[in-house]
Protein backbone atom coordinates (compact mmCIF):
# COMPACT_ATOMS: atom_id res chain seq x y z
CA UNK A 1 0.00 0.00 0.00
CA UNK A 2 3.04 1.94 0.40
CA UNK A 3 4.53 1.61 -2.68
CA UNK A 4 1.04 2.56 -4.11
CA UNK A 5 0.39 6.03 -2.53
CA UNK A 6 4.21 7.05 -3.55
CA UNK A 7 2.90 6.01 -7.22
CA UNK A 8 -0.20 8.33 -7.06
CA UNK A 9 2.55 10.89 -5.35
CA UNK A 10 4.44 10.66 -8.65
CA UNK A 11 1.35 10.34 -10.68
CA UNK A 12 0.70 14.28 -9.26
CA UNK A 13 3.66 15.42 -9.75
CA UNK A 14 4.07 13.95 -13.35
CA UNK A 15 0.91 15.45 -14.21
CA UNK A 16 1.56 18.88 -13.09
CA UNK A 17 5.14 19.37 -14.26
CA UNK A 18 4.51 17.74 -17.37
CA UNK A 19 2.55 20.10 -19.03
CA UNK A 20 4.16 23.72 -16.94
CA UNK A 21 7.56 24.74 -18.24
CA UNK A 22 9.39 23.57 -15.19
CA UNK A 23 10.71 20.11 -16.39
CA UNK A 24 8.80 16.85 -15.41
CA UNK A 25 11.46 14.06 -15.54
CA UNK A 26 13.76 16.53 -13.40
CA UNK A 27 11.01 16.35 -11.15
CA UNK A 28 10.70 13.24 -11.16
CA UNK A 29 14.20 12.60 -10.77
CA UNK A 30 14.85 14.70 -7.43
CA UNK A 31 11.01 13.17 -6.05
CA UNK A 32 12.67 9.76 -6.32
CA UNK A 33 15.86 11.03 -4.03
CA UNK A 34 13.36 11.91 -1.32
CA UNK A 35 11.03 9.03 -1.61
CA UNK A 36 12.34 6.31 -3.41
CA UNK A 37 10.26 3.95 -5.48
CA UNK A 38 11.33 0.17 -3.94
CA UNK A 39 11.55 -0.84 -7.54
CA UNK A 40 14.76 -1.99 -9.46
CA UNK A 41 16.84 0.25 -11.21
CA UNK A 42 16.08 -0.65 -14.88
CA UNK A 43 12.77 -0.04 -13.94
CA UNK A 44 12.82 3.21 -12.23
CA UNK A 45 14.70 4.03 -15.65
CA UNK A 46 11.82 3.14 -17.48
CA UNK A 47 9.10 4.35 -15.36
CA UNK A 48 10.50 7.70 -15.37
CA UNK A 49 9.66 8.04 -19.09
CA UNK A 50 6.62 5.54 -19.67
CA UNK A 51 4.36 7.33 -16.60
CA UNK A 52 4.38 10.44 -19.05
CA UNK A 53 1.72 8.22 -21.06
CA UNK A 54 -1.21 8.74 -18.64
CA UNK A 55 -0.72 13.03 -19.31
CA UNK A 56 -0.66 12.18 -23.34
CA UNK A 57 -3.79 10.38 -23.07
CA UNK A 58 -4.87 14.09 -21.82
CA UNK A 59 -3.94 16.21 -24.36
CA UNK A 60 -5.74 13.27 -26.83
CA UNK A 61 -8.99 13.42 -24.66
CA UNK A 62 -8.81 17.18 -24.22
CA UNK A 63 -8.49 18.10 -28.11
CA UNK A 64 -9.63 14.96 -29.77
CA UNK A 65 -12.00 16.84 -31.63
CA UNK A 66 -9.63 19.72 -32.62
CA UNK A 67 -7.02 17.21 -33.93
CA UNK A 68 -9.03 14.53 -35.65
CA UNK A 69 -9.34 14.96 -39.43
CA UNK A 70 -12.20 12.51 -39.55
CA UNK A 71 -14.56 14.32 -37.79
CA UNK A 72 -18.13 14.47 -39.57
CA UNK A 73 -18.21 17.88 -37.74
CA UNK A 74 -15.60 19.38 -39.87
CA UNK A 75 -15.75 21.44 -43.88
CA UNK A 76 -13.30 20.02 -46.04
CA UNK A 77 -11.03 22.57 -45.55
CA UNK A 78 -11.18 22.30 -41.94
CA UNK A 79 -10.08 18.36 -42.07
CA UNK A 80 -7.50 19.66 -44.33
CA UNK A 81 -5.99 22.25 -42.18
CA UNK A 82 -5.99 19.14 -39.50
CA UNK A 83 -4.29 17.02 -41.84
CA UNK A 84 -1.54 19.70 -42.44
CA UNK A 85 -1.42 20.39 -38.69
CA UNK A 86 -0.31 16.92 -38.21
CA UNK A 87 2.10 16.97 -40.61
CA UNK A 88 3.66 20.18 -39.12
CA UNK A 89 3.30 17.89 -35.79
CA UNK A 90 5.62 15.27 -37.59
CA UNK A 91 8.20 17.47 -38.78
CA UNK A 92 9.15 19.55 -35.71
CA UNK A 93 9.18 16.08 -33.95
CA UNK A 94 12.11 15.08 -36.37
CA UNK A 95 15.37 16.81 -34.64
CA UNK A 96 14.06 15.47 -31.05
CA UNK A 97 13.96 11.86 -32.84
CA UNK A 98 17.09 11.83 -34.67
CA UNK A 99 19.03 13.17 -32.06
CA UNK A 100 17.22 11.03 -28.98
CA UNK A 101 17.76 7.65 -31.10
CA UNK A 102 21.48 8.68 -31.47
CA UNK A 103 22.19 9.66 -28.03
CA UNK A 104 19.95 8.28 -25.21
CA UNK A 105 21.86 5.96 -23.44
CA UNK A 106 24.96 8.18 -23.50
CA UNK A 107 22.74 11.26 -21.96
CA UNK A 108 21.13 7.97 -19.58
CA UNK A 109 25.02 7.61 -18.59
CA UNK A 110 25.64 10.91 -18.11
CA UNK A 111 23.17 13.60 -17.27
CA UNK A 112 20.60 11.75 -15.11
CA UNK A 113 21.84 13.17 -12.31
CA UNK A 114 21.14 16.22 -9.63
CA UNK A 115 23.88 18.45 -10.86
CA UNK A 116 22.48 18.83 -14.33
CA UNK A 117 19.08 19.12 -13.24
CA UNK A 118 19.66 22.16 -11.20
CA UNK A 119 21.93 23.71 -13.83
CA UNK A 120 19.54 22.92 -16.61
CA UNK A 121 16.36 24.74 -13.89
CA UNK A 122 18.20 27.56 -13.11
CA UNK A 123 19.86 28.37 -16.66
CA UNK A 124 16.41 27.65 -18.46
CA UNK A 125 14.88 29.89 -15.79
CA UNK A 126 17.08 32.84 -16.26
CA UNK A 127 16.41 31.88 -20.20
CA UNK A 128 12.47 32.66 -19.81
CA UNK A 129 13.10 36.02 -17.83
CA UNK A 130 15.09 37.37 -20.46
CA UNK A 131 12.67 35.78 -23.28
CA UNK A 132 9.61 37.20 -21.30
CA UNK A 133 11.96 41.00 -21.06
CA UNK A 134 12.87 40.83 -24.74
CA UNK A 135 9.26 40.03 -25.40
CA UNK A 136 7.36 42.43 -23.29
CA UNK A 137 6.19 44.90 -25.98
CA UNK A 138 6.12 42.73 -28.38
CA UNK A 139 3.16 41.26 -30.82
CA UNK A 140 3.07 38.01 -31.91
CA UNK A 141 3.07 37.35 -35.62
CA UNK A 142 1.26 34.06 -35.14
CA UNK A 143 -1.96 34.17 -32.73
CA UNK A 144 -3.54 30.38 -34.14
CA UNK A 145 -1.84 26.86 -34.25
CA UNK A 146 -2.99 26.34 -37.81
CA UNK A 147 -0.82 29.56 -38.94
CA UNK A 148 2.25 27.88 -37.96
CA UNK A 149 4.50 27.11 -41.24
CA UNK A 150 6.59 24.09 -41.84
CA UNK A 151 9.51 26.44 -41.08
CA UNK A 152 8.25 27.47 -37.81
CA UNK A 153 7.54 24.23 -36.87
CA UNK A 154 10.85 22.50 -37.92
CA UNK A 155 12.52 25.63 -35.68
CA UNK A 156 10.48 24.70 -32.99
CA UNK A 157 11.27 21.07 -33.05
CA UNK A 158 14.77 22.11 -32.74
CA UNK A 159 14.21 23.63 -29.60
CA UNK A 160 13.13 20.59 -28.18
CA UNK A 161 15.94 18.87 -28.36
CA UNK A 162 17.22 20.73 -25.92
CA UNK A 163 14.56 18.84 -23.17
CA UNK A 164 16.52 15.36 -23.59
CA UNK A 165 19.13 17.42 -21.13
CA UNK A 166 17.14 16.64 -17.89
CA UNK A 167 15.71 19.68 -15.95
CA UNK A 168 15.27 21.93 -19.24
CA UNK A 169 11.70 21.18 -19.52
CA UNK A 170 10.39 20.08 -23.02
CA UNK A 171 7.33 22.30 -22.85
CA UNK A 172 9.50 24.82 -21.39
CA UNK A 173 11.93 24.91 -24.06
CA UNK A 174 9.00 24.25 -26.94
CA UNK A 175 7.38 27.68 -25.69
CA UNK A 176 9.90 29.29 -25.60
CA UNK A 177 11.11 28.58 -29.00
CA UNK A 178 7.84 29.10 -30.10
CA UNK A 179 7.84 33.04 -28.31
CA UNK A 180 10.88 33.72 -29.84
CA UNK A 181 9.91 32.45 -33.23
CA UNK A 182 6.92 34.88 -32.75
CA UNK A 183 4.10 32.61 -31.95
CA UNK A 184 1.70 33.76 -29.38
CA UNK A 185 2.01 32.37 -26.11
CA UNK A 186 -1.41 30.74 -26.27
CA UNK A 187 -0.58 28.96 -29.88
CA UNK A 188 2.65 27.99 -28.55
CA UNK A 189 1.67 26.51 -25.68
CA UNK A 190 -1.13 24.36 -28.09
CA UNK A 191 1.52 23.51 -30.50
CA UNK A 192 3.96 21.91 -27.95
CA UNK A 193 0.87 19.80 -26.44
CA UNK A 194 0.27 18.28 -29.77
CA UNK A 195 3.96 18.16 -30.63
CA UNK A 196 4.06 16.05 -26.76
CA UNK A 197 1.71 13.13 -28.38
CA UNK A 198 4.74 11.85 -30.83
CA UNK A 199 7.26 12.51 -29.15
CA UNK A 200 6.16 10.99 -25.89
CA UNK A 201 4.73 8.32 -27.21
CA UNK A 202 8.31 7.53 -29.11
CA UNK A 203 10.44 7.91 -26.28
CA UNK A 204 7.63 6.06 -23.73
CA UNK A 205 7.87 3.26 -26.55
CA UNK A 206 12.13 3.64 -26.83
CA UNK A 207 12.51 3.29 -23.53
CA UNK A 208 10.23 -0.12 -22.72
CA UNK A 209 11.58 -1.63 -25.71
CA UNK A 210 15.05 -1.35 -23.98
CA UNK A 211 13.78 -2.64 -20.61
CA UNK A 212 12.50 -5.79 -22.65
CA UNK A 213 15.17 -6.21 -24.06
CA UNK A 214 17.72 -5.91 -21.74
CA UNK A 215 15.91 -8.87 -19.94
CA UNK A 216 14.40 -7.14 -17.07
CA UNK A 217 11.23 -8.23 -15.82
CA UNK A 218 8.63 -6.51 -14.03
CA UNK A 219 7.07 -7.41 -10.87
CA UNK A 220 3.55 -7.49 -10.32
CA UNK A 221 4.32 -4.49 -7.54
CA UNK A 222 6.47 -2.53 -10.34
CA UNK A 223 3.27 -3.03 -12.54
CA UNK A 224 0.78 -1.56 -10.34
CA UNK A 225 3.07 1.35 -9.79
CA UNK A 226 3.08 1.83 -13.31
CA UNK A 227 -0.43 1.69 -13.62
CA UNK A 228 -1.37 3.79 -10.89
CA UNK A 229 1.02 6.58 -11.80
CA UNK A 230 -0.06 6.71 -15.84
CA UNK A 231 -3.57 6.95 -14.33
CA UNK A 232 -2.76 9.54 -11.83
CA UNK A 233 -1.35 12.08 -14.14
CA UNK A 234 -3.74 11.48 -16.90
CA UNK A 235 -6.84 12.63 -13.94
CA UNK A 236 -4.48 15.51 -12.89
CA UNK A 237 -3.35 16.69 -16.76
CA UNK A 238 -6.40 17.12 -17.57
CA UNK A 239 -6.91 19.48 -14.80
CA UNK A 240 -3.82 21.09 -15.66
CA UNK A 241 -3.62 21.38 -19.01
CA UNK A 242 -7.17 23.32 -18.73
CA UNK A 243 -5.33 25.68 -16.12
CA UNK A 244 -2.67 26.63 -18.46
CA UNK A 245 -4.18 26.99 -21.23
CA UNK A 246 -6.29 30.10 -19.51
CA UNK A 247 -3.24 31.51 -17.29
CA UNK A 248 -0.90 31.93 -20.53
CA UNK A 249 -3.92 33.84 -22.52
CA UNK A 250 -3.37 36.30 -19.44
CA UNK A 251 0.13 36.05 -17.98
CA UNK A 252 3.94 35.48 -18.64
CA UNK A 253 5.92 32.72 -18.18
CA UNK A 254 8.33 34.62 -16.10
CA UNK A 255 6.51 33.24 -12.36
CA UNK A 256 7.69 29.65 -14.27
CA UNK A 257 11.14 31.49 -14.25
CA UNK A 258 11.65 32.40 -11.02
CA UNK A 259 10.52 29.11 -9.66
CA UNK A 260 12.97 26.83 -11.83
CA UNK A 261 15.95 29.04 -10.39
CA UNK A 262 14.65 28.89 -7.09
CA UNK A 263 14.07 25.32 -7.60
CA UNK A 264 17.73 25.00 -8.75
CA UNK A 265 19.23 26.72 -6.15
CA UNK A 266 17.41 24.56 -2.92
CA UNK A 267 18.61 21.32 -5.31
CA UNK A 268 22.46 22.41 -5.27
CA UNK A 269 22.16 23.68 -1.63
CA UNK A 270 20.47 20.39 -0.50
CA UNK A 271 23.13 18.32 -2.05
CA UNK A 272 25.87 20.46 -1.20
CA UNK A 273 24.72 20.09 2.69
CA UNK A 274 24.23 16.32 2.21
CA UNK A 275 27.52 14.61 2.33
CA UNK A 276 28.14 17.06 5.35
CA UNK A 277 25.68 15.69 7.65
Amino acid sequence: MIEILKAVLFGIVEGITEWLPVSSTGHIILLNEFIKLQVSDEFMKMFEVVVQLGAILAVILLFFDKLNPFSTKKTVLQKANTWYLWWKVLVAVLPSAVIGLLLDDWMNTHFYNYVVVAVALIFYGVAFLLAEKWNENGVAKINDVYDIRYSTALAIGAFQCLSLIPGTSRSGATILGAILLGVGRAAGAEFSFFLAIPTMLGASGLKFVKFLLSGATATGLEIAVLAVGCVVSFAVSLLVIKALMEYVRRHSFAVFGYYRIGLGILVIGYFIIKPLR
